[in-house]
């Protein structure tokens, strides 16, 4: 069917032909819409990337809690070296 929309081939290798197999297996008589396979994929390679998983997002919780209870101490110190030595600038903070 043309189209103006690039295309991609996949070949189905044995570690993907397994995963594939549990798949069409789950789904039953459904076909694999590649389509929608392939963005679910995207989006959580880019959650990984991004460091949004569901760890990333439990230690992003316990700090904001740490942090909001006052138990929290910043060492200034530290916070001090970091930027003297230059490994964030002045327009990250």
């Amino acid at each position: 069917m043309p189209t103006s929309h690039p295309r991609h081939t996949i070949t189905e290798t044995p570690a993907l032909r397994e995963a594939l197999d549990e798949l069409r297996s789950a789904l039953g008589r459904e076909r694999i819409d590649f389509g929608e396979l392939v963005g679910l994929g995207a989006r959580e390679k880019l959650r990984a990337l991004r460091g949004d998983s569901p760890q990333a997002r439990e230690a992003r919780a316990r700090l904001v809690e740490e942090i909001g209870s006052g138990r929290y101490q910043p060492d200034a110190a530290a916070a001090d070296e970091v930027k003297r030595r230059g490994l964030i600038r002045d327009e990250d903070l």
